[in-house]
């Protein structure tokens, strides 16, 4: 059967076969997880060449790509959160999930560090904490119509505030939140463990099972179905009976629960419940939105896949690792910044092409 495909020197007559050139440049303008998969060996081997070639001040090598993981866990868990909320449509989005990381630490740092509560106790306290500062955006934007970049916004100034203000700006380093790293630590793997390097025990402990958790809500739930409704068409939604009020203020709650388990997991990697962890320096909110939009997620909602995420929080820390060793001093972060940037542009302009010339992305 023949079809009509879009060719880059210009349009394919009616009748013509798609080349292997059109279908490759239709797969990865429109499965946004082949294209991260093909960045992501690109960056490595770039990066791997320039170590070997000596332009870096460390060796690029799988340990130092295995101990970059760490930092893969905290922003992989708030770009799913991301997803959920900008899947919701209407302009979602969640600024906040980087001060509600901050004021949850404190949080955990009291009821663990301070007061003496059991562990799982304790993260259970995070986890509903968080879940409470996502259910107030949820609630402004969801039952009281504020516009959720403005909702936001205002929450992120308020939850910072008050992290900051609740311990006089001092973290809470108490030996049990020292002792608490040993979650965060790389393990060598049974069996295969000695044949590759040691993971980060966040990986298994936080990441997957909340890539797993996210996954199975939005593919094998009501729920799922629900948001991905509204995203698409809220007043279709509307019309078929879908509560999308309570549906877009469940997702806030998601996300804001997902922060408070990072908030443990930021804890546990700093050794400290510290009152700026989400918010120092250019924060986690952005680098977690920008991840989600790299993986696919549509900003206008209805559109994006779990493993683009995952993908995408890869790419970005193996990209930033490797500047790091290729530029010296503070002129590597200023780079990741750049490169940060570009990045989030690029993936803009490519999900416009993909919605023109394809009718979107997956």
């Amino acid at each position: 059967m023949s079809t009509i495909a879009a060719d880059p020197a210009g349009p394919v007559a009616p009748g013509r076969p798609a080349g292997p050139g059109s279908r490759l440049l239709k797969a990865l303008a429109t499965q946004r997880t082949v294209l991260l998969a093909v960045l992501l060996v690109l960056v490595v081997a770039v990066m791997s060449i320039l170590s070997a070639a000596g332009y870096m001040s460390g060796e690029y090598n799988p340990d130092y790509m295995s101990a970059a993981l760490i930092n893969a866990v905290p922003l992989a868990m708030l770009a799913l959160a991301e997803l959920v909320v900008i899947l919701s449509g209407r302009g979602g989005i969640d600024l906040s999930v980087g001060a509600i990381v901050s004021l949850t630490g404190m949080i955990f740092g009291f009821t663990y560090g301070l007061w003496g509560w059991p562990l799982p106790a304790s993260m259970l306290a995070a986890v509903l904490f968080g879940a409470l500062c996502g259910a107030v955006n949820g609630a402004l934007v969801a039952y009281l119509g504020f516009p959720p970049l403005i909702a936001t916004l205002a929450t992120f100034y308020a939850y910072k505030s008050i992290a900051i203000v609740i311990n006089d700006q001092r973290p809470i380093s108490t030996p049990p939140i020292q002792e608490f790293y040993s979650t965060a630590k790389a393990v060598e793997l049974p069996v295969i463990g000695h044949n590759i390097p040691n993971i980060p025990l966040g990986l298994f402990t936080f990441l997957i099972p909340t890539v797993v958790a996210v996954w199975f809500l939005l593919a094998r739930t009501p729920f799922g179905r629900r948001i991905f409704a509204i995203g698409t068409n809220n007043t279709a939604a509307q019309w078929a009976g879908i509560d999308t009020r309570r549906t877009r203020f469940t997702a806030y709650l998601i996300s804001g629960l997902i922060s408070g388990l990072v908030a443990v997991v930021t804890v546990a990697q700093f050794a400290s419940a510290r009152p700026d962890a989400g918010v120092s320096g250019n924060g986690m909110a952005l680098p977690a939105i920008t991840i989600a939009v790299l993986g696919g997620v549509a900003i206008t909602g209805g559109i994006g896949r779990v493993s683009g995420v995952v993908l995408a929080a890869l790419l970005v820390v193996w990209l930033n690792a490797g500047l790091l060793l290729l530029f010296a001093g503070n002129v590597g972060a200023q780079v990741q910044l750049f490169a940060l940037g570009t990045v989030l542009i690029l993936a803009a302009l490519l999900n416009g092409i993909a919605t023109r010339r394809y009718g979107g992305t997956s």
